[in-house]
Protein backbone atom coordinates (compact mmCIF):
# COMPACT_ATOMS: atom_id res chain seq x y z
CA UNK A 1 0.00 0.00 0.00
CA UNK A 2 1.17 3.01 -1.35
CA UNK A 3 1.75 6.14 1.64
CA UNK A 4 0.82 9.42 1.00
CA UNK A 5 2.37 12.33 1.92
CA UNK A 6 0.91 15.52 3.96
CA UNK A 7 1.78 18.80 4.95
CA UNK A 8 -0.05 20.50 7.30
CA UNK A 9 0.41 24.94 6.62
CA UNK A 10 -0.27 27.36 9.37
CA UNK A 11 0.52 30.14 10.28
CA UNK A 12 2.85 29.23 13.24
CA UNK A 13 3.52 25.69 12.61
CA UNK A 14 2.06 24.72 16.07
CA UNK A 15 -1.31 24.41 16.87
CA UNK A 16 -3.87 25.02 14.07
CA UNK A 17 -1.63 22.52 11.33
CA UNK A 18 -1.25 20.09 14.09
CA UNK A 19 -4.97 19.72 15.02
CA UNK A 20 -5.32 19.27 10.71
CA UNK A 21 -2.43 16.99 10.89
CA UNK A 22 -4.76 14.41 13.51
CA UNK A 23 -7.73 14.82 11.93
CA UNK A 24 -6.07 14.27 8.52
CA UNK A 25 -4.39 11.19 10.06
CA UNK A 26 -8.03 10.29 11.28
CA UNK A 27 -9.77 10.68 8.92
CA UNK A 28 -8.19 9.40 5.99
CA UNK A 29 -6.88 5.75 7.44
CA UNK A 30 -10.65 5.55 7.76
CA UNK A 31 -11.29 5.91 4.18
CA UNK A 32 -8.23 3.06 4.08
CA UNK A 33 -5.26 5.15 3.13
CA UNK A 34 -1.75 5.37 4.58
CA UNK A 35 -0.77 8.92 5.30
CA UNK A 36 2.02 10.43 7.15
CA UNK A 37 1.58 14.12 8.14
CA UNK A 38 3.89 16.46 8.87
CA UNK A 39 3.21 20.19 10.12
CA UNK A 40 5.22 23.62 9.42
CA UNK A 41 4.57 26.80 9.35
CA UNK A 42 3.46 29.17 6.38
CA UNK A 43 7.19 30.73 5.99
CA UNK A 44 8.77 27.34 6.12
CA UNK A 45 6.48 25.91 3.48
CA UNK A 46 8.66 27.00 0.36
CA UNK A 47 11.75 25.83 1.68
CA UNK A 48 10.00 22.78 3.06
CA UNK A 49 8.24 21.25 -0.17
CA UNK A 50 10.71 20.04 -2.59
CA UNK A 51 12.40 18.46 0.64
CA UNK A 52 9.07 16.62 2.03
CA UNK A 53 7.49 15.98 -1.51
CA UNK A 54 3.80 16.11 0.07
CA UNK A 55 1.23 14.73 -2.85
CA UNK A 56 -0.65 17.10 -0.54
CA UNK A 57 -0.31 20.37 1.50
CA UNK A 58 -3.50 21.48 3.89
CA UNK A 59 -3.58 24.90 4.72
CA UNK A 60 -5.05 26.68 8.16
CA UNK A 61 -4.20 30.00 6.32
CA UNK A 62 -3.17 31.52 3.01
CA UNK A 63 -0.41 30.03 1.44
CA UNK A 64 1.01 31.94 -1.44
CA UNK A 65 0.65 29.08 -4.41
CA UNK A 66 4.16 30.15 -5.50
CA UNK A 67 5.34 28.68 -2.78
CA UNK A 68 3.35 25.57 -2.83
CA UNK A 69 5.75 24.28 -6.40
CA UNK A 70 2.41 23.06 -8.16
CA UNK A 71 1.26 20.77 -5.01
CA UNK A 72 -2.11 20.61 -4.73
CA UNK A 73 -3.95 22.19 -1.50
CA UNK A 74 -7.05 22.17 0.52
CA UNK A 75 -8.59 24.38 2.96
CA UNK A 76 -7.76 22.89 6.32
CA UNK A 77 -10.50 25.06 7.96
CA UNK A 78 -13.08 22.23 8.32
CA UNK A 79 -10.86 20.40 10.44
CA UNK A 80 -10.70 23.05 12.55
CA UNK A 81 -14.57 24.24 12.81
CA UNK A 82 -16.01 20.40 12.17
CA UNK A 83 -18.14 21.73 9.69
CA UNK A 84 -17.64 19.81 6.44
CA UNK A 85 -15.04 17.68 7.61
CA UNK A 86 -16.26 14.59 5.54
CA UNK A 87 -16.13 16.17 2.79
CA UNK A 88 -12.80 17.46 2.80
CA UNK A 89 -11.43 14.07 4.15
CA UNK A 90 -13.74 12.76 1.27
CA UNK A 91 -12.02 15.37 -1.34
CA UNK A 92 -8.82 14.71 0.06
CA UNK A 93 -9.01 10.98 -0.31
CA UNK A 94 -10.44 11.01 -4.13
CA UNK A 95 -7.51 13.45 -4.84
CA UNK A 96 -5.17 10.65 -3.29
CA UNK A 97 -6.57 7.58 -5.06
CA UNK A 98 -6.41 9.23 -8.15
CA UNK A 99 -2.28 9.67 -8.14
CA UNK A 100 -2.48 5.51 -7.33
Amino acid sequence: MKTFRILTICGTGIATSTVAAEKCKQYLTKRGLKVEVVECKAVEASGKIPVYSPHVVVATTPVNDSALHGTKKFSGLPFLTGVGMDKLADEIAAYLQSLE
